[in-house]
């Protein structure tokens, strides 16, 4: 049997995505009981609101679910496409529909002011009600005046359970798995949940595992495969106990100014894949706790360090944190400022 015998399949992670708030895996502290989206549902009042988060933790997927239990128009558009007569035109339409629309604008931060402001009046009489998803801090993205209008709520990444439950929920309930005699090593379930990233490019991950092996009756899947796909091996890194261990041995090298243990652990965590801009956060946060006023300008170093990767990104950026680190390892150190806020 051909598994994929419709030409018009979508991604398993598009097939997954939720259609109720019962079937929405994470973000408990936002639709669990008593909690704030639950009770807008619960009482069938929807204010607009900013979800921001990483990416692939559920934002789109609770704006359409809001939508289509309060039985709104849903109007999806981008930020970086969305023009001022599109701006109009939705505006239009919204005040002439017989219900109510909800305008999702992904990458909501790309929206420049005078097109924030457009939806001031908008929002302040309810007559349009925004749904905003962004990656970005929108206490430093967004107007004021927009922020003041909005409920602003932060997504979460999904934790190793919640990614557990997503995995078997697509084995379980997809109906194209369903037709699959299906076999997964506890390998590479733990690969699966714990190393492929985020839950959207565990289940592309997943999904590829199942393609690469061709129309047979039945398919069994282990580390191996998993790993010849992603050209990479797995790691003592590749738990998640083993990624806050190493970032702690890596920060600790670097406060206790040893150069080869540092550059050990940033080259085991790159090798691992681990998000570039996490290990930069992580130098900003030591260049202020533990250099400190030792050298204060190490701070500007370690700012400098995230900027340049988010412009270059991987692998150069690699070089930029090795610089950075080093950097930062031959400086002398001092908490005192670390210590004296907190006794303040």
């Amino acid at each position: 049997m051909d598994l994929f015998e419709e030409k018009k399949l979508l991604p398993l992670s598009k097939r997954m995505m939720p259609e109720t708030i019962d079937d929405f895996v994470g973000q408990k502290h936002l639709i669990g009981e008593g909690k704030p989206i639950r009770i807008m549902l619960v009482n069938r009042i929807i204010h607009s609101m900013i979800f921001y988060g990483p990416p692939a933790t559920g934002k789109t997927s609770l704006a359409e679910i809001i939508a289509k239990s309060m039985d709104y128009n849903f109007v999806k558009t981008n930020a970086l496409t969305l023009d001022n007569e599109d701006i109009r035109l939705i505006i239009k339409n919204a005040r002439n529909s017989d219900k109510k629309t909800i305008l999702f604008i992904d990458e909501i931060h790309r929206l420049n002011k005078p097109k924030q402001d457009i939806f001031l009046s908008e929002l302040e009489y309810g007559e349009l009600i925004i749904i905003g998803a962004t990656t970005e801090n929108p206490y430093f993205v967004l107007n004021p005046a927009l922020r003041s209008r909005v409920f602003i709520y932060e997504f979460y990444p999904l934790n190793s359970e919640e990614k557990r439950k997503i995995l078997e929920n697509a084995i379980k309930k997809d109906e194209f798995l369903r037709k699959v005699d299906l076999s997964l090593s506890d390998e590479a379930i733990n690969y699966l949940i714990n190393s492929s990233g985020d839950v959207r490019q565990m289940l592309n991950l997943f999904e590829m595992a199942i393609l690469s092996k061709g129309v047979v009756e039945k398919i069994n899947i282990d580390l191996k495969d998993l790993e010849d796909i992603l050209q990479k091996k797995e790691t003592k890194y590749s738990s998640e106990e083993g990624h806050y261990d190493v970032i702690s041995a890596f920060i600790k090298s670097v406060r206790g100014s040893d150069p080869d243990a540092s550059l050990y652990y940033l080259a085991l965590m790159i090798q691992s894949g681990e998000d570039p801009l996490f290990i930069a956060r992580r130098l900003i946060i030591l260049a202020a706790e533990d250099i400190g006023l030792a050298y204060p300008e190490a701070l500007n170093v370690a700012v400098s360090c995230y900027e340049a990767i988010e412009r270059i990104g991987m692998p150069e950026g690699r070089i930029v944190l090795g610089m950075t680190t080093l950097f930062l390892v031959g400086l002398p150190k001092s908490n005192s400022a670390y210590l004296a806020i907190d006794k303040a």
